[in-house]
């Protein structure tokens, strides 16, 4: 049975698909744009809850508040601004961000340690707190179960993104329908060790704490742990997943039926904003993706195929239509995975440039006209020392990456 035939994608749907969630979002101030600054998604009961974190050392004050309302596994609400990171922000971030938290179960009415606190933006600035108090407290009428709040929510957390990111999918879980839905923003610092800048899912499924977790942890690592933009890697990356067990299924475990195909449906919903993050990376006018083959396990071939899509020359010379794959075998050799180096074999889409690690003769014209018209590039990297696979995803690196982020403060 393919994946795909496991699940069926929701087109239109959104975080407030699944049964018994409601989101919106509003412009608070934060931002110098009237464009929403603020968001919170809120569940009708205390849902099953799992997240994980960035591995950058210097983590912003909501990471620490988010992990003492997870302490219990369960959340009913997340509360999240754009526009400012609250990172670095010494003790008065910490303080901001149990504010908003004490602030949000207030007006939510739910308990404060089920309450999620999110942040994105400028790192190394205080929050405007009375923007964020105000705002706040004109959430709850802004909530809607419908497309208008998930659209309203979507908003509030971008950033320099250019499109919002979401994801839905259905699928029958012992006879129940189970719904999974995401939302997520990242455009530029994205080179997660954990997911991306900020991810979350929702899902009306039935499922404990520690198995939704494990499911988390297992999506994550193939997914926004396989894209990078810049190779940085955030003070703020969060990824929060709500349960509500509305569906009424018997409770999903590892050992259940209908797992494997709740596992791949979880999966593609990581997996799509994975992608749409990577699209959407600053100043990106193409989507790069590498399938590294062959490679002694799939944690060697994982690490080939981040650094090859992690290659500013690799990068580079896919925004110039520019078929070196010098470049991708020279990333290939650097990866710190054994590889045979005389038995490499290197595609641009179909077009076979490397075999055996020796040039071939190809379409210098067919080369540029895939590089150039394709939003797209797939680059095969296929080696001869195992049978470990994996797949990353990334963008080209343009002149507006620079441009952007050399005046991203002002």
């Amino acid at each position: 049975m393919s994946e795909n035939s496991l699940y069926t994608v929701v087109e239109g749907g959104s975080i407030t698909t699944p049964k018994g969630f409601i989101s919106g979002g509003l412009h608070c101030g934060l931002k110098k744009t009237e464009r929403n600054d603020l968001g919170a998604i809120l569940c009708e009961v205390p849902a099953t809850a799992a997240a994980v974190f960035t591995t950058n050392v210097f983590q912003a004050a909501p990471l620490k508040v988010t992990r003492e309302s997870l302490a219990n596994g369960t959340l009913q609400a997340v509360i999240v601004n754009s526009g400012n990171a609250n990172a670095c922000t010494g003790d008065q971030g910490e303080a901001d961000a149990y504010e908003m938290r004490a602030a949000a179960a207030r007006y939510l009415g739910v308990n404060e340690l089920d309450v999620a606190v999110a942040s994105t933006g400028v790192i190394g600035e205080l929050l405007k707190m009375d923007c964020v108090r105000s705002g706040i407290a004109g959430l709850p009428e802004k909530l809607d179960g419908g497309a208008a709040g998930a659209e309203e929510f979507s908003q509030a957390i971008l950033t320099t993104d250019l499109v919002k990111k979401e994801s839905c999918v259905k699928l029958t879980v012992g006879g129940a329908e189970v719904v999974i839905a995401g939302a997520a923003k990242g455009s530029g610092m994205i080179h997660p060790n954990m997911a991306t800048m900020l991810g979350f899912m929702t899902t009306d499924a039935v499922i404990d704490a520690e198995d939704l977790l494990s499911l988390l942890r297992s999506a994550t690592n193939s997914t926004f742990n396989m894209i990078t933009v810049d190779g940085d890697t955030s003070t703020n990356d969060m990824l929060v997943t709500m349960a509500s067990g509305l569906a009424g299924n018997e409770k999903l475990t590892r050992l259940h039926p209908d797992w494997e195909a709740f596992a791949a449906a979880f999966t593609h919903v990581c997996r799509s904003l994975a992608m749409a993050i990577a699209r959407d990376g600053e100043g990106a006018t193409k989507l790069i993706e590498v399938q590294v083959n062959g490679a002694v396990h799939d944690e060697g071939a994982a690490a080939i195929a981040k650094t090859v899509v992690g290659s500013s020359l690799v990068k580079s010379a896919i925004f110039g239509a520019d078929a070196n794959w010098g470049r991708i075998i020279a990333a290939v050799g650097r990866a710190g995975v054994p590889v045979s180096p005389e038995q490499v074999d290197i595609k641009l889409g179909d077009i076979e440039v490397l075999r055996s690690s020796r040039p071939v003769a190809f379409d210098e014209e067919k080369a540029l006209h895939y590089l150039q018209k394709s939003d797209t590039v797939l680059i095969t990297v296929t080696l001869s020392d195992g049978s470990g696979s994996a797949t990353a995803w990334g963008c080209d690196l343009t002149y507006d990456y620079v441009r952007i982020n050399a005046a991203y403060r002002t």
